[in-house]
C-alpha cells in the first residue's frame, strides 16, 4: 500500500493527483453552473394564451383560472397589460373556436380586477367598430361573439341594443331588393350572437331573445329568390335529404326549438363556471358590470369585398342509420359548421395548424358532446340511445366539404381544402380515413344528382387524394357500375377519375390498383410513354412533307426551309380538293411540334415558342385552320386528353388560340349528339377557357377602380372594358346555343340519330341541362359582380388576385334572380 501510494505520489507541487473516490458532505463543486433563464411573465402569459383549451389531457377551467391569476396578479405591468389585451382580441378574430374561453378569462378576472373587463371592452368596441365600417362581416361576427359571452358583466341590455341596429340595417336592405343578400348575412350574425348571450353568466335575457327572433322569422323564414343557384342537387326529384335547406332558416327554426327547451345550448362550454363556484351559480363572476361603449352601425352598410348568395347546409353524413353529426334540428350543427368554417377560411396560411384544430375540435365544446375520436362506426350502435354519437372527425370534415363544395365559389382555391383534408389525415388517420371513406362512398351515391360543377370538384379531390395514399381505394364496391353506359354520371366519373390519376402518376402503375374488372378502363395505348408520330405510316396523307418538315423541326431550320414543304402539302391538298388546303399544311404543323415535345411540358412549351410566329399567321388567314391547330393537339394526345387541355391552354396564353375557336371547337364542331359533354376533359377546356375571359374582365374592372387614375386612362380603361364585357358576353352565347338543343333534344344529330336509345338520349339531355346550369349561372355571377363593382366604384387595391373559380369577389348578390338560370325542360327524374 506504502509502495502504491508512493507511486502515484508526484506531479506538480508533490501533491498527489489522485481521483477522490468519495466527497465530503460539505464538499464544494466548483464546476460552472449555466445560468438559469426564467422566461419573462408576459412572454408566458403569451404561451398561455396560445394554447387555452387545445389539450384533452388538461380542463379548460384550471387552464382559465391559471390565466386570469396571473393577469390580476400583474396587471400593473405595462407589458403583460398589453400582451394580454392584444392578445385576446387577435385570438378572437383568428381562432373562433376559443372565444368561450377567452371570454371566461375575462369574467373569472372581473371581481378581483374590474380594469381588466373595462380595458378589454373598450378594446373590442373600438375593433368592431373599424370592421363595422369597412364591411368586414366576419370579424364583426366573431367580435361580437366576444362581446356576447360576456354579456354577465355588461349593464342594461347588453349587447342586445346593437342587434336591434344590425336588425334595421337588415330590414332596410331587404325592403330595398327581395333579391338582397347582405341582409341575410346581417340577421346570421344576429342568430349567431343569441346562443352565446344564452349561455353566457348572464340571466333573465329569454324575452329579449324571443322578441329577437320574432323579428329575425320574417326574413330567416323566407326562401330567398336565389336559392335555387345554389343548390348543390338540383336535380334531386323527391329525395327529401337533398331537399336544400338554407343555413339561415335553419338556423331561426333551431333557436326558437332551443327556446322552448329553456336553451339548454349543451354544446356551448361554460369555463367560467369553474367546479368551486358550481353552488354559487353565477354571482361571483359579476360583481362588477360596465357599461359597453358606444357602437355605431353606419348607414348604409358596407357590403365589403365577399359576393354573398344565400347558403345552402350541405352535408356528406345525412343519410346514415346512426346520427354521427348533428341533425339538422339540432343547433349544434349550425354552431359547430359556423366555427369550423371561419376557423378553416382564417388560418388558410397554415394548412397543418387548420388540420390540427380540426383535430382537437372536442377540446373547444362542452364535455361528453362527442363520442371519443376515432370510436368505429359500429360501434356507435352500442352508445347509441344512451349518450351522444357525434363523431368529431366526421364534423370536422363535414365542414371542409361544405366549403369544398360551396356554390358559387369558396373563398381559398380548392385546393386549399384538399391539403386540409390530406393533413388532418396524415395526423390521425385511424380517425380522417374511415369518415372520409364514408363521405366518397356518399358523394359517388349521388354523383348523378350533383350539381355538375360540384361532380368535377369531386372528382378533382378523390384523385388527388388518393395520390397521396399510394391510390389505394375499394374499387371493388363499385364494381356493379362499370356495365353502366359511358353516358351514365357514374361511369363518367369513374373514367374521368381514372384519367385524373393517370396525369398524377402513369397509367402502368394505376392499372396495379385496379381490380380486373377495370382493366379494360385503362387501355394498353395509356402506357406508352410517347404516342405513335401517325405520319411515320405511308397510308397516311401528307406522309413524306410531314415527316420532311418533323426534320427540319429538329434540327431547328429557319422557317423559310419549312416553307416549301408546307407549300406542297397545301397544293396537293387543292388537287384533292379540300375546302381549306392550309387546315392540312397546319395539322401536320402542329402534329410535328407536338411529337417534339412529347417528352415534358417544357419541351413542348419550348416547340411552341420557337414556332410561335408562325402559328400566331395561320389564325388571322383561317378560322378553320385554327381549329384545326386544337384538334391536332387533342388527336395526338387522345390517350391522354388531359396533357392536350394543358398545352391548348398554354396556347390561349400565347394568343396563338382565342377562346372563342376553343368554345367554338369543342361545344359547335364536336359536340355531336352531345355524348362530349360526358368527357371531363372537356369540362375542364371549356371552364378554364371562360375562366380566362371573366378574370380578364375582372382585372379591368380591378384597374379601372383604383383612386387616383387620370380622367384619360379612366376612359380608356372603360373603352378596353366595353370590348371585353362584349366578348364575355358573346362566348356566353356561344355556349348557351349550343348546349339548349342538347337539353331539349333538338339538336340537329341527335333529331337524326336516334341509336343510343330512350335511355341514352335522355341522360344526353341531362347532361346538357347539367352543363346549361354552370355555365348560366357563371354568367349571372360575372354580370352582377361587374355591375355592382361599376356601380360602387370601390377601390380595388385590396384586392391582389381574384379568380372566379377560387373566390368571389366584392359584391352582395343583387340583380343575379334576373338572369335566367332554370332550365325549361325538366330531365332529372330521367336519370336511371
Amino acid at each position: 500500500m506504502a509502495d502504491h501510494e508512493k507511486k502515484n505520489a508526484g506531479g506538480r507541487g508533490g501533491f498527489s493527483n489522485r481521483k477522490r473516490r468519495y466527497r465530503d458532505e460539505d464538499d464544494f463543486d466548483r464546476r460552472p453552473q449555466r445560468r438559469r433563464y426564467e422566461e419573462p411573465l408576459h412572454v408566458k402569459l403569451r404561451k398561455q394564451l396560445l394554447a387555452i383549451a387545445e389539450s384533452p389531457l388538461k380542463k379548460p377551467e384550471d387552464e382559465v383560472s391559471s390565466i386570469a391569476k396571473t393577469v390580476v396578479d400583474a396587471y400593473e405591468d405595462k407589458e403583460l397589460r398589453n400582451t394580454f389585451l392584444d392578445m385576446q382580441l387577435q385570438l378572437v378574430v383568428e381562432q373562433p373556436l376559443k372565444i368561450p374561453f377567452l371570454a371566461a378569462v375575462v369574467l373569472i378576472a372581473n371581481p378581483q380586477k374590474p380594469a381588466i373587463s373595462h380595458d378589454i371592452l373598450e378594446r373590442a368596441v373600438a375593433q368592431i367598430q373599424v370592421h363595422l365600417e369597412t364591411g368586414a362581416w366576419r370579424e364583426v361576427k366573431l367580435v361580437l361573439r366576444f362581446l356576447a359571452c360576456l354579456q354577465g358583466i355588461l349593464e342594461g341590455d347588453g349587447v342586445f341594443p346593437i342587434l336591434e341596429e344590425l336588425f334595421a340595417r337588415a330590414v332596410d336592405l331587404q325592403t330595398a331588393s327581395s333579391e338582397d343578400s347582405l341582409g341575410l348575412e346581417l340577421v346570421k350574425i344576429i342568430l349567431l350572437s343569441i346562443p352565446y348571450v344564452m349561455a353566457s353568466s348572464a340571466t333573465g335575457f329569454e324575452e329579449q331573445a324571443l322578441a329577437l327572433l320574432d323579428k329575425t322569422d320574417i326574413i330567416a323564414s323566407t326562401p330567398h329568390a336565389l336559392e335555387a343557384l345554389v343548390d348543390p342537387y338540383p336535380a334531386s326529384g323527391e329525395e327529401s335529404a337533398h331537399e336544400p335547406q338554407s343555413v339561415i332558416g335553419l338556423l331561426q327554426k333551431q333557436l326558437q326549438d332551443e327556446a322552448r327547451q329553456a336553451w339548454l345550448l349543451a354544446c356551448i362550454p361554460r369555463a367560467w363556471k369553474a367546479p368551486s363556484q358550481e353552488s354559487e351559480g353565477a354571482s361571483s363572476v359579476i360583481a362588477t358590470k360596465h357599461a359597453l361603449p358606444l357602437i355605431t352601425v353606419p348607414s348604409p352598410v358596407s357590403s365589403g369585398l365577399l359576393l354573398r348568395l344565400p347558403e345552402i347546409y350541405f352535408s356528406v353524413y345525412a343519410d346514415q342509420d346512426i346520427e354521427t353529426v348533428p341533425s339538422t334540428s339540432d343547433v349544434a350543427s349550425t354552431l359547430f359548421r359556423d366555427s369550423l368554417i371561419d376557423t378553416i377560411n382564417i388560418l388558410d396560411y397554415n394548412r397543418n395548424a387548420t388540420a390540427k384544430f380540426l383535430i382537437d375540435l372536442d377540446c373547444y365544446f362542452s364535455p361528453d358532446t362527442f363520442v371519443k375520436r376515432a370510436t368505429p362506426f359500429d360501434r356507435l350502435r352500442d352508445v347509441a340511445g344512451l349518450r351522444s354519437t357525434w363523431k368529431p372527425e366526421d364534423v370536422a370534415v363535414d365542414a371542409v366539404f361544405s366549403q369544398l363544395f360551396q356554390l358559387p365559389a369558396p373563398e381559398h382555391k380548392l385546393i386549399y381544402y384538399h391539403s386540409v383534408l390530406t393533413e388532418a389525415c396524415k395526423i390521425a388517420p385511424a380517425a380522417i380515413a374511415p369518415s372520409l371513406g364514408r363521405a366518397i362512398r356518399y358523394l359517388y351515391r349521388n354523383v348523378d344528382a350533383m350539381d355538375l360543377e360540384l361532380e368535377y370538384r369531386f372528382m378533382d379531390w378523390f384523385s388527388h387524394h388518393l395520390s397521396n395514399f399510394g391510390f389505394t381505394w375499394k374499387w371493388t364496391e363499385w364494381v356493379d357500375d362499370i356495365e353502366l353506359p359511358l353516358v351514365h354520371p357514374k361511369k363518367a366519373f369513374m373514367v374521368g377519375a381514372l384519367e385524373k390519376e393517370i396525369r398524377l402518376s402513369f397509367a402502368q402503375r394505376i392499372r396495379g390498383t385496379l381490380p380486373e374488372p377495370y382493366q379494360p378502363l385503362i387501355s394498353q395505348a395509356k402506357e406508352q410513354d410517347t404516342p405513335d408520330f401517325k405520319y411515320n405510316s405511308d397510308q397516311t396523307p401528307y406522309s413524306p412533307q410531314a415527316l420532311e418538315i418533323l426534320r427540319l423541326l429538329r434540327a431547328k431550320a429557319p422557317d423559310p426551309e419549312l416553307q416549301p414543304h408546307l407549300s406542297s402539302i397545301e397544293e396537293t391538298a387543292l388537287s384533292l380538293g379540300v375546302e381549306d388546303p392550309l387546315v392540312p399544311s397546319t395539322d401536320a404543323y402542329m402534329t410535328c411540334i407536338c411529337y417534339i415535345g412529347s417528352k415534358s411540358l417544357s419541351h413542348v412549351l419550348s416547340s411552341i415558342e420557337r414556332c410561335k410566329e408562325r402559328l400566331l399567321g395561320i389564325g388571322p388567314q383561317s378560322e378553320l385552320a385554327r381549329r384545326q391547330i386544337i384538334n391536332s393537339v387533342m388527336e395526338y394526345w387522345n390517350e391522354k386528353p388531359g396533357v392536350g387541355v394543358n398545352v391548348v391552354d398554354k396556347l390561349l396564353n400565347y394568343t396563338i388560340l382565342t377562346p372563342l375557336s376553343v368554345i367554338t371547337w369543342a361545344l359547335v364542331e364536336k359536340l355531336g349528339r352531345g355524348k362530349i359533354l360526358t368527357q371531363a376533359h372537356i369540362y375542364e377546356m371549356v371552364a378554364s377557357t371562360v375562366h380566362k375571359v371573366t378574370n380578364r374582365v375582372r382585372q379591368i374592372v380591378s384597374a379601372r377602380n383604383q383612386r387616383g387614375l387620370p380622367a384619360e386612362q379612366v376612359a380608356i380603361l372603360d373603352e378596353t372594358l366595353q370590348k371585353e364585357r362584349e366578348e364575355m358576353r358573346n362566348l356566353f352565347e356561344v355556349v348557351e346555343d349550343a348546349l339548349v338543343g342538347i337539353a331539349k333534344g333538338s339538336a340537329d344529330d341527335m333529331a337524326e340519330s336516334r341509336d343510343q336509345g330512350p335511355e341514352g338520349e335522355a341522360l344526353l339531355r341531362v347532361w346538357g341541362a347539367r352543363w346549361l346550369r354552370v355555365f348560366r349561372r357563371n354568367m349571372a355571377v360575372e354580370e352582377t359582380w361587374v355591375g355592382e363593382m361599376l356601380g360602387a366604384g370601390q377601390d380595388m387595391e385590396l384586392v391582389n388576385e381574384v379568380e372566379i373559380g377560387n373566390g368571389i369577389q366584392n359584391g352582395n348578390g343583387n340583380g343575379l334572380a334576373q338572369r335566367d338560370v332554370d332550365l325549361d325542360v325538366d330531365v332529372a327524374d330521367e336519370i336511371s
